[in-house]
């Protein structure tokens, strides 16, 4: 029987995590998170039944794990399309972080608990990052090396889940990861408006990128110009897959390079958008 991936992704590297990693799996059926909100029914193939493995692939945002993520595990099982209310679904979850996962995935784990559910396994796994105000993702490279480097950890993630033991959860270092914790619980409820630093400089030819890939439905076009509409999710796809390089966040960014997977394209992002808003996660951060 085949797992089920459920994947969130702005800039494309939990996109392809979430490939490869069913390619490793021997066959996956992937789910855009967003997707199986709008349509739970879709979430669920054909013979789905008890025993099945369910993974959640998703990016750190601001060490911790993004509104639209809870969202979801909020509407579980039934977002999952899980028939049997989740009984003998294996959980799993893969963090995708630029160095630095922090308690991201116990703080999953304890969201999933809420539903009735367990998260048995939680991996993190490095590719390069795409948070441009800090800078660019590195080198050609740099890029390939820790491209190459999460092929391989994937591959190790898809054996330890074959061997259908509990691998635990994984965490970044302990005293950096509770202050790198505690500035998550400070900002999480200030990153709907943390749209407010994005702008578009004259580079921008109104061509409707960015309002199309993003995954929130933020950006809407006025007068052939972006406008943020404060319901951000701070995945800065509007900023990376902006063909001109034309959208800017706060001062710096006209010079650091853009980054989306370079195997992962931009009707691939387009496929896992949702054709309306979501509700906003209301619960606490933590």
């Amino acid at each position: 029987m085949k797992p089920l991936l459920y994947w969130y992704s702005g800039t494309g590297n939990s996109l392809w995590a979430a490939r490869t990693l069913a390619e490793e799996l021997g066959g996956a059926e992937l789910v855009a998170m967003k997707r199986a909100l709008e349509a739970p029914a879709a979430a669920r193939p054909e013979g789905t039944t008890g025993g099945r493995m369910a993974g959640l692939v998703f990016p750190v945002h601001i060490w911790g794990v993004p509104h639209p993520v809870l969202e979801f595990v909020r509407h579980l099982p039934a977002a999952a399309g899980v028939p049997d209310g989740g009984a003998g679904v294996r959980w799993f979850a893969v963090a995708v972080n630029a160095g630095q996962i922090a308690r991201s995935l116990v703080q999953l784990r304890r969201h999933v608990a809420r539903r009735g559910l367990e998260l048995e396994s939680g991996f993190a796994l490095t590719l390069p990052s795409n948070y441009a105000p800090w800078g660019g993702p590195g080198s050609a490279a740099e890029q390939a090396r820790l491209i190459a480097g999460a092929r391989a950890r994937l591959r190790d993630i898809a054996a330890a889940l074959r061997n259908g033991r509990a691998a635990g959860l994984e965490t970044g270092p302990l005293f950096p990861s509770l202050g790198f914790t505690a500035l998550n619980r400070l900002t999480f409820p200030l990153v709907p408006r943390m749209d407010r630093s994005f702008w578009s400089d004259e580079r921008c030819d109104g061509c409707g990128v960015c309002a199309r890939v993003c995954p929130a439905a933020n950006v809407v076009l006025e007068g052939g110009r972006p406008r943020w509409l404060h319901r951000c999710e701070q995945c800065y796809a509007c900023l990376q897959w902006c063909p001109r390089r034309a959208i800017q966040y706060g001062k710096n960014t006209a010079r650091v390079e853009r980054y989306h997977h370079p195997q992962v394209s931009l009707p691939d992002m387009l496929a896992g958008v949702a054709r309306r808003p979501q509700n906003r996660f209301q619960e606490g951060g933590l």
